[in-house]
């Protein structure tokens, strides 16, 4: 009766460990999964996961992350895609192209990026629009971004 069984468990619920590649770690390759990943070293490649993805301060990818959600401090650069929230913390540095759901982004974040804002069902909203932005610290003023 009070069960919540019915609610979709994520990976860390039902025991996994999430993954870690480590600050002084480089990977150059391809990784899928269905745990959670946390990035402080650097990785050239891909990274395909039905979880969460999160780039530390110090972490880098260079490559295309398909991915739930993610959490970016650090640097990325290439193609994401992340069925539901993208969250860009003041230190990130995005470029490339993204897809998302919906974006949370922090003043002082640099986001260079085109972009495309799907609906709650996936499929892309009628209004939405690519855009080329930049929201760097430079930007103190709290001025919209200019979109191209």
């Amino acid at each position: 009766m009070f069960s919540d069984n019915k609610k979709p468990r994520t990976m860390n619920e039902i025991g996994a460990q999430p993954n870690r590649i480590s600050k002084h770690t480089k990977i150059k390759g391809d990784i899928e999964s269905e745990a959670d990943f946390r990035i402080d070293g650097k990785l050239d490649g891909n990274v395909k996961t039905t979880g969460k993805v999160v780039i530390g301060k110090d972490g880098y990818i260079h490559g295309k992350v398909e991915c739930v959600n993610a959490d970016i401090e650090g640097s990325f650069n290439g193609e994401l895609l992340v069925s539901d929230l993208l969250s860009l913390k003041s230190s990130a540095v995005i470029e490339g192209t993204v897809s998302v759901t919906k974006l949370a982004v922090e003043p002082g974040a640099t986001f260079n990026a085109s972009c495309t804002m799907k609906g709650k069902g996936g499929s892309q909203n009628s209004s939405s629009s690519s855009f080329k932005s930049s929201l760097s610290s430079s930007n103190r003023n709290n001025e919209p971004a200019k979109a191209s």
